[in-house]
């Protein structure tokens, strides 16, 4: 995932990486990990791994990075929706690791592995509880995790933060309202934050994917086979890895100074300005 000569570029950092336990979460953590970073690694639950066939649990997830890349990690649950949890979650990786000083906010997505996104997720229908739900994992928990880890950020005067977002927040979907609406609210929170956290010397973007062959997309919808191509041609759907690697941009030294930006990683499928 990353060439050897990157291999210290982040060593001795300390990171978090949200949702890691499989599809673009552990990818993330992965590529921190091959950069040299420490890295914890948080799930909502320990069996979400095995959700979609990409891993057994959250502790065997986190063993099989630390031991890849050797590195330390450490696997931590909770619900990034609970103030309470937040605050635990960031204490333990800051307790038994070291201050963060990278946090990736990838937590969100589904509101559920087993039911997914409500359907239907649109501008009239969708019930509530449902709506409750979508803006909860999506954008509260992007509030309430970027402002826990950015207040120690702030007090070392250093820190990056990557929330990840999508690009249904720029073309928007008929069926996909509520979802494109709480991507739409983490990104500018992110450059609300960037704007903020400038005197203090630590730096908020947001990476925005297109279509990803996780093992939750492959298993949720029917694919056109041809959007699996894996190269000749920038209409298909992402592999994991080419996503990915979008983190060390804002998080090693190529990010030193830059803040505020949305990097779209979607083949250009999204080109226009909201």
């Amino acid at each position: 995932m990353t060439a050897p000569s990157e291999h210290s570029a982040l060593r001795g950092k300390i990171a978090l990486v949200t949702g890691a336990g499989r599809g673009l979460g552990r990818a993330f953590a992965e590529t921190l990990a091959g950069l040299g970073c420490q890295v914890g690694l948080h799930g909502m639950r320990e069996h979400g791994p095995a959700e979609y066939g990409e891993g057994t649990t959250l502790t065997d997830t986190a063993r099989e990075v630390g031991e890849r890349y050797g590195v330390v990690t450490l696997s931590v649950l909770g619900d990034l929706t609970r103030s309470a949890d937040v605050e635990r979650v960031v204490d333990t990786v800051a307790t038994k690791l070291g201050p963060i000083d990278i946090l990736v906010h990838n937590a969100g997505g589904d509101i559920a592995a087993a039911g997914g996104k409500p359907d239907p997720n649109d501008a009239i229908m969708v019930k509530e509880v449902d709506v409750r739900a979508v803006l909860d994992r999506n954008l509260l928990s992007t509030i309430l995790v970027c402002q826990s880890v950015a207040r120690g950020m702030m007090q070392r005067r250093a820190g990056r933060i990557i929330t990840v977002s999508s690009i249904a927040a720029y073309g928007g979907r008929a069926n996909g309202a509520i979802y494109a609406t709480a991507k739409a609210g983490a990104i500018h929170y992110t450059r609300c934050l960037a704007a903020q956290l400038r005197p203090f010397n630590v730096t908020a973007n947001s990476i925005a994917p297109g279509d990803t062959r996780t093992g939750r997309f492959l298993n949720t919808r029917a694919v056109d086979p041809a959007r699996l191509a894996e190269g000749g041609t920038l209409e298909r759907i992402a592999l994991v890895d080419e996503v990915a690697r979008a983190v060390a941009v804002f998080a090693g030294p190529t990010g030193d100074f830059i803040t505020g930006q949305v990097l779209r990683v979607d083949g250009g499928h999204q080109c226009w300005p909201a």
